[in-house]
């Protein structure tokens, strides 16, 4: 997801409002079908709107709760038998500070935005999020129980954004086809309209929202409507990726690969609820390479965020109940675990409207070995409880020849309170290695406890992990500790027009390694404030330490935190923080102290270019004789041309000081709508070596060592 998404919504604004919480008792309105569907162009013209569902009655719930927004704001919501309308008319005092930029799909969290979520299935378990910045600039996504926006999600819809001398005007359709929903002649959804002011770090909502009455969707607005016509959908999604790769050999650039794949995904909807995915020799091409990452000295392997689009619809319903804040296991499904497939079977929805059901089975090509494919098999099923209490099963398994992994349990969520709930999950793991031998068994449990209110929030947990637990298809950092973490809050709201807010808070956790007995702790105290124009800032002092390899070494240290839309034009993040470390040798670990630093500065000086550069750094001296074992740094410029809302031109360029290697990117992207795309890139490895005939060597010059070209072109049809 991206960065500033998780900060703008995830982290600042949306968490505080999902404090789980009773449903709220909201009058049901009755919306009848509109006859004359409105024409999406930006405009509101007269009697185009009659009839609508509209509330002009924001309320703020980011940096407080309740409180009259600095701006007006107008919604309005119309539908008929095959697509739903909205509408905003944002009113703003000083319509030249209002923050957009023409960019990608999915690219204008950072700015001014309205956006709308829709239960369909009034659960209160998740609904649909879809976003719209003043140029009319698109992002959707889920909205899940806790509250969380995942934006991989990609449908199909229209919208149109106008800025005028009163603010901006923002329009869209949403097919029926793109969403699912219940049968029946009158079903009842829930429905709420926010909107984000960056300058003033407002995000408002209405209906308004309270953290001591109900969830954001708890909150919503339930609306009765009639005639919503199911029409099956089917697609069909061809897919030619070319690409050519050339290496350095003995000094001489030689092709290491060129090929053509061609793959084809299809997408039928068996009923209004449910969908099955199907894909032979699935595109699963990534059109940008990852950000570089430090991958050096590591206890853990790095964790890449999923891109590829056969996954990502309907992926939140993989999330793991029962986890607190870094707790090991990351993920039950990561999906990057299937690497290359030759074939791919997906389903996912609901039956019923209580029962949510994904299905994924896919036959893997294991790097290196020709002969090897693995196969995957993963089942989810959650059944939504009263309010938004659940219960869930999972089962996933990975099979190899002469081996296996399998793992089988179950976790949920249940409400206990007002203010609280507890969750928990409970997972049973089957294991053979491809060599032999017996069966190894494992098992993870996870309990947790939450709390919230508007002026603390209390989290506990605790997980048990054992030393025989494995996931094949998941992504778990450590086996073979008991673990009780904690974190508690509190949340002032100074009367000030420089601190919007501030919290107080410690987190912290205390675990017991069962492979030595041994135990480690860490502690970490905060103070953070929110000011305006997005701006936090952030301490923090920690005491802990760890245990690795039997032994215990020291982690304290101190750190700082910043980021601020501080112009129109320019956004900055620093991070700042100096621990003891360790130096991961399993024969030879060692204790150490590091400093790790990150920098990200964005300009935008037109709404359609965008200069970005950021930088990572790391260093590791051993504490005993303070002799520096390495330093990284790893620099990264992005830089984007958005030439209209579908198409856009890009260049990357990033330094590694620790490789000593340059790598250059150039991309040409258009996207009509999701899946009707056209890629072109081009990239190059530059590193300070050269050939002497026998070997490569140090060298004060650069050497281009790799060179790669690649070309995509897709089209979905739809019927």
């Amino acid at each position: 997801m991206n960065t500033r998404l998780r900060k703008l919504i995830t982290a600042v604004a949306l968490t505080a409002v999902f404090l789980p919480v009773f449903l709220s008792a909201l009058t049901t309105l009755e919306l009848a079908t509109t006859a004359k569907p409105p024409v999406i162009d930006g405009k509101l013209d007269p009697g185009e709107w009659d009839g609508a569902y509209a509330m002009s009655e924001f309320k703020t719930f980011q940096p407080d709760y309740g409180k009259e927004p600095s701006q007006k704001t107008e919604a309005y919501f119309l539908y008929d038998a095959d697509n739903l309308y909205f509408a905003f008319r944002c009113y703003d005092t000083e319509p030249s500070k209002i923050k957009a930029t023409l960019a990608k799909r999915d690219d204008m969290y950072a700015d001014d935005f309205v956006g709308i979520v829709v239960d369909t299935y009034n659960t209160m378990q998740n609904g649909y999020s879809f976003l719209v910045n003043p140029l009319g600039v698109q992002g959707d996504g889920i909205m899940t129980t806790d509250g969380n926006l995942t934006a991989e999600q990609d449908f199909v819809w229209d919208s149109k954004g106008r800025l005028d001398d009163q603010g901006y005007i923002v329009e869209y359709r949403v097919p029926l086809q793109s969403i699912r929903f219940p049968s029946g002649k009158t079903i009842t959804i829930r429905l709420a309209y926010f909107r984000q002011i960056v300058r003033t770090s407002e995000m408002a909502s209405a209906p308004p929202v309270y953290p001591d009455k109900s969830s954001f969707l708890a909150q919503t607005q339930p609306i009765a409507v009639t005639g919503w016509r199911f029409k099956r959908v089917v697609e069909i999604l061809p897919a030619v990726t070319h690409s050519d790769r050339r290496a350095v050999d003995e000094g001489t650039m030689k092709r290491e690969e060129r090929a053509t794949d061609v793959s084809l995904t299809a997408k039928v909807g068996l009923t209004t609820d449910l969908t099955l995915d199907a894909a032979l020799n699935p595109d699963f091409s990534q059109v940008e390479s990852d950000a570089g990452q430090v991958d050096i000295n590591l206890r853990y392997a790095l964790f890449y965020p999923e891109k590829r689009p056969f996954f990502l619809e309907g992926n939140e319903i993989f999330s793991v109940a029962g986890n607190t804040e870094d707790a090991p296991l990351y993920a039950l499904l990561h999906t990057r675990t299937i690497i290359d497939p030759t074939y791919g079977f997906k389903l996912s929805g609901k039956i019923g409207a209580a029962n949510s059901i994904a299905a994924i089975f896919a036959r893997d090509n294991q790097p290196g070995a020709d002969d090897e494919h693995p196969y995957f098999s993963v089942f989810r099923l959650k059944h939504a409880l009263k309010d938004d209490s659940f219960i869930g099963g999972y089962y996933t398994a990975r099979d190899v020849t002469g081996g296996f992994n399998r793992v089988i349990g179950a976790d949920g969520r249940f409400r206990l309170s007002p203010i609280s709930f507890a969750d928990f999950h409970l997972f049973g793991s089957f294991s053979k290695a491809p060599d032999g031998g017996e069966t190894a068994g494992g098992h993870a449990l996870g309990l947790r406890y939450n709390q919230g209110t508007r002026n603390y929030y209390l989290d506990f947990g605790y997980q048990d992990i054992s030393r025989n637990f494995q996931v094949d298809t998941g992504f778990l950092e450590r086996t073979g500790l008991r673990r009780l973490a904690a974190c508690g809050i509190l949340m002032f709201y100074p009367k000030s027009k420089i601190i919007q807010r501030y919290d107080t808070f410690y987190w912290s956790y205390h675990l017991q390694d069962t492979t030595s007995n041994m135990f480690e702790t860490f502690n970490m105290f905060c103070l953070r404030f929110f000011l305006p124009r997005s701006t936090q800032v952030r301490f923090e002092g920690m005491l802990a330490n760890e245990v690795y390899e039997a032994r215990r070494f020291g982690r304290s240290g101190y750190g700082f935190q910043f980021y601020s839309q501080l112009t129109k034009q320019v956004y900055l993040n620093l991070f700042y923080r100096n621990r003891g470390s360790i130096y991961y040798d399993p024969d030879d670990p060692y204790q150490g102290d590091s400093n790790q630093a990150s920098a990200g500065l964005s300009f935008q000086p037109t709404d359609q270019l965008t200069f970005a550069l950021d930088l990572v750094y790391r260093d590791f001296a051993r504490r005993s004789d303070k002799v520096k074992i390495y330093d990284y740094t790893i620099v990264r410029s992005h830089n984007t041309f958005q030439i209209n809302k579908y198409l856009f031109l890009r260049a990357i360029a990033e330094y590694n000081t620790y490789y000593k290697r340059w790598t250059a990117d150039f991309l040409a992207s258009f996207t009509y709508i999701p899946g009707t795309v056209v890629y072109a890139g081009y990239g190059s490895a530059f590193e300070r070596i050269r050939w002497d005939g026998l070997e490569y060597v140090e060298s004060e010059r650069y050497m281009e060592t790799k060179r790669g070209f690649f070309f995509k072109v897709s089209y979905l049809w739809r019927w």
